[in-house]
């Protein structure tokens, strides 16, 4: 698999609050975009995978729900999640 349980674990501590703090939606945010990532390289190859491409649509929705949810609850955690990983809305 393309993500292993150390590479998820050193997302949480970067992101979240500790290792197992899978639940915070930094963490969550940067997990997603890390498998955005590696679906869309696999779609660049695989232009025919449609599977693929709603699961990647899907995807993008989540993060856009929990970044929006992010920043109506606090602003500050949004602008900082959005630098670290320098994603633009």
């Amino acid at each position: 698999m393309y993500l292993t349980t150390e590479k998820k674990k050193e997302f949480f501590t970067t992101f979240g609050k500790s290792e197992f703090d899978t639940g915070s939606p930094e963490a969550q945010i940067a997990l997603f975009t890390n498998r955005i990532t590696h679906l869309t390289g696999h779609l660049k190859v695989n232009k025919k995978d449609f599977g693929t491409q709603k699961a990647l649509i899907g995807l993008v929705s989540k993060r856009r729900r929990l970044l929006n949810y992010l920043k109506h609850i606090e602003i500050d955690r949004y602008r900082t999640i959005i630098k670290k990983l320098s994603i633009r809305k």
